[in-house]
């Protein structure tokens, strides 16, 4: 039951607490809280507040920039929010993580600033059984983790929604309508202060060029008050954001960059309509509408920017068809059937042109296909029979049919997504440190514009008001807090672009700062398509050997494991059973078959099973060499070898020629890790290393000073991904090791890496030219404003124009070249 408000209080606040709309008149919906009465539009409003106070999330009221949505009832009952937890469904949206998670990536309309975002992942991560959420206010955008086991993700949706905020599970075409509406309503607001100021202006030019007294009295004040008149809807409907969200941070106690904003546009319009009505003094109202024009364009325009890095994402979004022709038997009849309705095992029939609606495995002896969307290379790649394909590639040949292995939220193009989308709800610490300087700074302005004040009432007090409102708008560090995330959001689209992921918000910064680059072998630096070359038996059949081996590795993703099925697959073997079977990353694996214990992997795992000492042969193998062993003794070893990939040699001299030390690091026996990296011109190579030994590796570069990337692909590299200053994965690998970097090199090529590290570079400098420009220009600019020099009109330019630069430096990034 809501409670009433003290009598001291009714009638005292206007507008509701929670939305900010106009209370109406005859209700007293509110609560007292922290000594200060909360006045609601509404129980809605009301309702949640309360959550939000009980909930300790108070800080939300602090912090927000806007004012909350106001709830409205639910257009989708529970019963309806029950179907987003149906397997089929959730297939298209949802996929699984480590430990039997779920991750789906959520679409929130309703939030209206960095507040709402924090709110949103807040009242997620308090449903039981929710392990983490991640929002993206630009993108509208929510990362939801969650147990199956105890949560649901109906009960997710279900408490968003009740904190007024409508969630769904992201849609494209959802998004697109809702950044629509939003492009409108900034472009309206553009519109109509560009008007303005062209109609007030044409009445302010005649008193710049006319001579003193060539116009009548009369005639001066008439063209005042229609220049008044004109700018009333400026100021009323195109900077009304600036003076709500001034007025929201001044009422929760912060220093928001729109207060200096409002307060100058107000106390120019003030002080001009106090001359107009007085009939003497000087008026600024072009002053006011090209600035409220110009701040207006300048933010519409960093919108464009910070939706930059969203091209790429919606991109990888639209282009998965929404169809497929799914193949009934062994021909190539078929049905056209939706693409979420496709399941691992269908065949699927791609024609000339067409996308690839999931991923899977080539069924034709070639294939032609576009993957520009997935890796950057414009040029068609060749694949063959049995060899992976994946959705978003486009067939650039003639039609064939594909055997389906992930569908929807599976799809490598759907991780590439999320890993952008992670990246882009992070945020670097550049980003962080720009936007806390640029609080401090807000308060440096106003007490700037307040000392400008105080000493020109004792030198002319006739120019005291507009040289402190020149102060005040000429000094606003919108370039300061802009210099950042324009730089950051860019260079992690363009990234995109070309097949480099960032995945994680630090990623470009530590990468622009990597002193030493430090390769995994396997899948890496060589092709990660093994094949066995031969196999020695020692106390099975040759066939025997290899059926026990392909069944320990079955369902593995390792190079080494892949070999060894294929070779048996081509054997045509029935595979035994296994009872159990445990990994040991950067060791082997053991198996219990028909109650007798096996391990296969490295010598000395292999061999502490029977304790006997190894055969000499292949002991120092310039190929990979697994061996099998029983607890009877060995039975098998089996030599693999793996080719170098053909830009790796290349993309190691541009490394090096970039000032980096590049280093290999193995868990392969010292012969095949020295050809290795004698092909590739590696200097500092380090064999027969466990992912321990891998951890200190990286953590001792690290003591000494340097900042090391880590690149990898397999799930032997997590622990050390985790270790690096910045990690890198290749497309390809494990999940567990695209899970656990900071970024993914989705094309596949080693030479991006270089062009990634080349434009974290250019990141980098970039921003600190904006930080730079943005300090040194208001050092320049305040002492000129503060002596007189700077008239409201050129401190509106200035401002304006400083922060139109920074975004346009920001696109500079854009431009191809290094």
């Amino acid at each position: 039951m809501s409670a009433a408000a003290p009598p001291a209080l009714p009638g005292a606040a206007t507008d509701c607490f929670h939305c900010g709309l106009p209370i109406p008149g005859g209700t007293a919906f509110g609560f007292e809280s922290g000594g200060r009465w909360r006045a609601f539009c509404c129980t809605g409003c009301e309702a949640v507040s309360r959550a939000i106070s009980g909930g300790g999330l108070d800080d939300y009221y602090r912090l927000r920039e806007a004012s909350a949505p106001r709830p409205v009832p639910d257009r989708e009952d529970a019963e309806e929010l029950r179907l987003y937890d149906e397997p089929a469904l959730q297939q298209r949206f949802a996929r699984e993580v480590g430990g039997g998670e779920r991750e789906a990536s959520l679409l929130v309309d309703g939030m209206r600033c960095t507040a709402c975002a924090w709110l949103v992942e807040q009242v997620a991560e308090r449903v039981p059984g929710v392990v983490s959420a991640k929002t993206h206010f630009a993108s509208h955008r929510a990362l939801v983790r969650w147990d199956p086991s105890r949560a649901k993700l109906a009960d997710v949706l279900a408490a968003i929604r009740s904190y007024g905020y409508a969630a769904w599970p992201f849609e494209p075409g959802r998004l697109a309508a809702l950044e629509s509406r939003e492009r409108r309503a900034m472009l309206r607001r553009l519109w109509v202060a560009g008007l303005g100021m062209m109609q007030v202006m044409m009445y302010a030019v005649p008193g710049y060029i006319a001579a003193s007294g060539e116009i009548a009295l009369d005639q001066q004040r008439l063209m005042d008050w229609a220049a008044l008149v004109l700018t009333l809807p400026v100021l009323a409907y195109s900077a009304s954001p600036f003076f709500a969200g001034a007025w929201r941070s001044l009422r929760n106690r912060s220093l928001g960059m729109d207060v200096p904003v409002a307060l100058g546009i107000a106390s120019a319009f003030v002080a001009s309509a106090a001359a107009t009505w007085r009939g003497s003094g000087a008026v600024y109202f072009d002053s006011i509408a090209m600035f409220v024009f110009l701040l207006t364009g300048g933010r519409y325009l960093e919108h464009l920017a910070r939706s930059r890095a969203g091209e790429g994402l919606r991109r990888l979004e639209r282009f998965v068809p929404k169809v497929a022709h799914r193949l009934d038997g062994a021909g190539l009849d078929g049905t056209t059937v939706p693409a979420a309705l496709l399941a691992a095992g269908d065949r699927v029939l791609v024609r000339t042109g067409e996308a690839l609606p999931a991923d899977g495995v080539l069924e034709a002896d070639e294939a032609r296909l576009d993957e520009a969307l997935l890796t950057g290379e414009s040029r068609a790649v060749r694949r063959r029979r049995g060899e992976p394909v994946l959705a978003g590639a486009v067939n650039a040949g003639d039609a064939f049919a594909m055997r389906v292995e992930r569908v929807g939220a599976g799809t490598t193009l759907a991780n590439i997504g999320r890993l952008m989308e992670r990246a882009l709800a992070e945020r670097p610490r550049w980003v962080e440190m720009a936007e806390r300087a640029s609080g401090v700074f807000v308060a440096g302005v106003l007490l700037a514009a307040l000392a400008a004040a105080l000493a020109w009432i004792t030198i002319d007090p006739a120019r005291a008001p507009w040289i402190a409102i020149s102060v005040l708008i000429v000094t606003c560090p919108c370039a300061l807090s802009l210099a950042a995330p324009a730089a950051a959001t860019v260079a992690v689209g363009e990234m995109a672009r070309f097949g480099f992921v960032a995945s994680r918000g630090h990623a470009i910064e530590a990468l622009a700062g990597a002193t030493d680059v430090v390769f995994d072998k396997t899948g890496t630096l060589t092709a990660g398509r093994p094949r066995l070359l031969e196999v020695l038996a020692f106390d099975r059949t040759r066939e025997e050997a290899l059926a026990i081996a392909a069944a320990m590795g079955r369902g593995s993703s390792h190079p080494l494991d892949r070999a060894l099925a294929e070779a048996q697959a081509d054997a045509s073997g029935a595979l035994p059973a296994l009872e159990s079977h445990e990994t040991h990353p950067g060791h082997g694996a053991e198996a219990r078959i028909a109650g007798r214990r096996y391990r296969i992997g490295q010598a000395a795992f292999a061999g502490a099973l029977h304790g006997k000492p190894a055969p000499v042969a292949w002991l120092h193998a310039a190929d990979t060499v697994a061996w099998l062993a029983g607890e009877e003794g060995w039975i098998a070893a089996f030599r693999i070898g793996d080719r170098v990939r053909p830009e790796a040699a290349e993309a190691v001299a541009a490394l090096r020629a970039l000032g980096l030390e590049v280093h290999l690091l193995t868990g392969d026996e010292p012969g095949v890790a020295s050809r290795v990296a004698a092909e590739l011109g590696i200097g500092r190579v380090q064999a027969r290393a466990t992912p321990g030994d891998k951890q200190e590796y990286v953590r001792r570069l690290q003591r000494e000073g340097r900042r090391v990337a880590m690149m990898g692909d397999g799930v032997n590299d997590a622990p050390v991904l985790g270790a690096a200053d910045v990690s890198i994965a290749m497309g390809e690998g494990a999940d567990l090791a695209q899970l656990r970097a900071d970024a993914v090199l989705a094309s596949g090529s080693l030479a991006d890496l270089s062009r990634a590290l080349r434009l974290a570079r250019r990141t980098r400098r970039i921003l600190r030219e904006n930080l730079a420009w943005a300090l040194a220009y208001n050092a320049v600019v305040l002492p000129l404003a503060f002596a007189g020099m700077v008239t409201p009109l050129l401190a509106g330019i200035g401002m304006a124009s400083s922060s139109l630069l920074v975004v346009a430096n920001a696109l500079r990034l854009r431009m191809r070249g290094d």
